[in-house]
C-alpha cells in the first residue's frame, strides 16, 4: 500500500485550505485544556491503590510526566518537520503506511477525542447540577431503543445540557480558528489561575499534615507500572499541539515551543495538585476515595462552602477540556478525509471560516451518540491503553524517518536523542506488557476496537476515488 505524497500542495488550487493563525501560547493553551480535565479528578486514588506508598505515589507522576516530556520532544521534531493537520496519524502514514495510520486515527473517533467529550460533557452536567438542579438530572423522559437489549439511546436532562455544551463548543470552532482560539485560551487562563490558586490557597492555609509525604507501603513492581497506564492517560493529550501544527505560524520553530510550554506546565499542576492530595489525607485513605477526589480535599481545607467553588472549577476545567478536543480532534479526520480513507466531506474546509466543518460536526455527532448511548465510560476505558499504543508507535516513527531520510531539514531535533525518545518507547513497551499481564479483559478489548477498523480501511482505499481530492463545501 503505499503512502501518499506529503506535499503541501495536496490540497488543489482554489480550494480553501486551513489558515496559519496560532502562536505558540495558543498551541499551548490547547495542549493544557486537552490535559487537565476529568481525569485529575478521578485517576489519583486508582494509581494510590496499585501503589500505597506516598513517595512511590509522587514518583509514578513524576515518571509519567518525564516520559510526556519526552514523548513531546520526539513529537517536536515531527511536527517541525511534517507540519500538517493530523498529528500521528501524518508521523505513521510516512513512516509505516496508510494502514497504520488509519488505525490511530479510527481510534481517535471512535473513542480517543468522542469518548473523551461525551464523558468529561457530562461530567460538566453533573456540576451544573449543583446550581440547577435539573440539569444534573439523569432520570430518562424519552427512550430509543436501535438494538433491543444492545443498544437504547437515552434523553435525559442531563444528557440535553452535555450534547448542547458538545455542539456549542462546534458552533464556536466551526466559526473559525479566530473565535476558537479566543475561547480557548480564556478558558485555559481561568483553569490555570484557579487550579494554581486553590493549590496554593490549600498549603498556605488548610489544615494538612507533612507526616503524610513520609507514609510507607509495600509497591509490587508490575503494580507500579500498571499504575503507569492511568497516568498516562491522565497525561494524555501533551500531543495536542501536533494535530493542529498545520494552522501554527512558522510551525518549525513554534510547534516545539507550545509543545515543551504546554507540557512542562501541565507536568507542574499535576504534580502539585497530587501533593495537595496527600497533604490533606494519607495515600490509603486517597485509594479509598471513590468521588471526585479534589471535592473532597477541598471541603477538607475550606470546609463545606468549598463544593459549590470547586464546583464552578470543574466547569471551566471541562468546558476548556471539551474545548481543545473540538479543536484538535477533527483536524486528524480532515487529514484521513484528504487521504481518502475517511468520509470524503470531512476533508471540506470552510470557504468562509477556513476550519474542518464537517468533520468538527462529525465528531460532535458522534460524541452526542456516546452520550445518549452511555457508552463512552466503556470505550475509554477499552482503548486507554492505546494512548500509550499510539504515542510509542508515533515515537518509532521518528527514528524510521531519521534513518530513511537523514538530509530532510529539521527545523527542530528532538532533545537527547535517541536516549530520550528511546526511554519512551522501552517504557511504552513495559506498560504495554505489564497491562496485558495485569488487565487482559480491558486490554484485549481495546485490541478489537482497534482491529475493528481494518475492514473499514480496506473498504475505504478500495473505493475509486479513494485518493481523489474532494471538493470543498461552497
Amino acid at each position: 500500500m503505499s503512502t501518499p505524497p506529503e506535499s503541501p500542495d495536496a490540497v488543489p488550487p482554489g480550494e480553501a485550505r486551513l489558515e496559519r493563525r496560532l502562536g505558540p501560547f495558543d498551541a499551548a493553551a490547547i495542549i493544557v485544556s486537552n490535559v487537565i480535565g476529568g481525569g485529575i479528578l478521578f485517576t489519583p486514588p486508582q494509581v494510590a491503590a496499585l501503589v500505597p506508598n506516598a513517595f512511590w505515589f509522587l514518583m509514578t507522576w513524576v515518571a509519567g510526566g518525564a516520559l510526556a516530556f519526552a514523548g513531546a520532544m520526539a513529537y517536536a521534531e515531527l511536527a517541525a518537520l511534517r507540519p500538517r493537520a493530523g498529528g500521528e496519524y501524518v508521523y505513521l502514514r510516512q513512516a509505516f503506511g496508510r494502514m497504520a495510520a488509519f488505525l490511530t486515527g479510527w481510534t481517535s473517533f471512535v473513542a480517543g477525542f468522542t469518548g473523551a467529550m461525551a464523558t468529561s460533557a457530562v461530567v460538566f452536567a453533573f456540576y451544573l447540577g449543583r446550581f440547577i438542579p435539573a440539569a444534573g438530572s439523569g432520570t430518562p423522559f424519552l427512550s430509543v431503543p436501535l438494538l433491543p437489549g444492545l443498544l437504547t439511546l437515552t434523553f435525559s436532562p442531563q444528557s440535553v445540557v452535555a450534547i448542547t455544551l458538545i455542539f456549542g463548543m462546534a458552533w464556536v470552532h466551526r466559526r473559525g480558528v479566530g473565535p476558537g482560539r479566543v475561547v480557548g485560551n480564556v478558558l485555559a487562563s481561568l483553569k490555570v489561575a484557579a487550579l494554581v490558586a486553590f493549590v496554593a490557597l490549600g498549603f498556605a492555609v488548610g489544615a494538612g499534615d507533612t507526616s503524610h509525604f513520609a507514609q510507607p507501603g509495600p509497591v509490587l513492581p508490575q503494580n507500579w507500572f500498571l499504575a503507569l497506564i492511568p497516568v498516562m492517560f491522565t497525561y494524555s493529550g501533551w500531543n495536542a499541539a501536533s494535530y493542529v501544527a498545520e494552522e501554527i505560524r512558522d510551525a518549525g520553530r513554534n510547534a516545539p515551543r507550545a509543545l515543551a510550554l504546554g507540557t512542562a506546565g501541565v507536568i507542574a499542576i499535576y504534580l502539585a495538585i497530587n501533593a495537595l492530595y496527600l497533604y490533606v489525607m494519607p495515600v490509603d485513605q486517597l485509594a479509598a476515595v471513590r468521588s471526585n477526589v479534589l471535592d473532597l480535599v477541598a471541603e477538607g481545607l475550606l470546609g463545606a462552602s468549598a463544593g459549590n467553588i470547586m464546583g464552578v472549577v470543574a466547569l471551566i476545567s471541562l468546558s476548556a477540556s471539551i474545548s481543545a478536543m473540538t479543536f484538535a480532534g477533527p483536524r486528524v479526520y480532515y487529514a484521513m478525509a484528504r487521504d481518502g480513507v475517511f468520509l470524503p466531506a470531512a476533508g471540506q474546509v470552510h470557504p468562509r471560516f477556513r476550519t474542518p466543518s464537517v468533520a468538527i460536526l462529525a465528531q460532535a455527532s458522534w460524541a452526542s451518540l456516546l452520550v445518549l448511548s452511555a457508552k463512552a465510560d466503556v470505550l475509554v476505558n477499552y482503548t486507554g491503553f492505546s494512548i500509550v499504543l499510539f504515542s510509542g508507535v508515533a515515537v518509532l516513527a521518528l527514528f524510521v524517518l531519521r534513518r530513511r531520510d537523514p538530509a530532510a531539514p529539521r527545523p527542530f531535533r528532538a532533545w537527547g536523542y535517541p536516549w530520550s525518545p528511546g526511554l519512551y518507547l522501552v517504557a511504552s513497551v513495559f506498560i504495554l506488557a505489564n497491562g496485558v499481564r495485569q488487565s487482559p479483559g480491558p486490554t484485549l478489548a481495546g485490541v478489537a476496537v482497534i482491529l475493528a477498523g481494518i475492514p473499514l480501511c480496506l473498504w475505504f482505499t478500495r473505493r475509486p476515488a479513494a485518493s481523489a481530492p474532494v471538493s470543498p463545501d461552497r
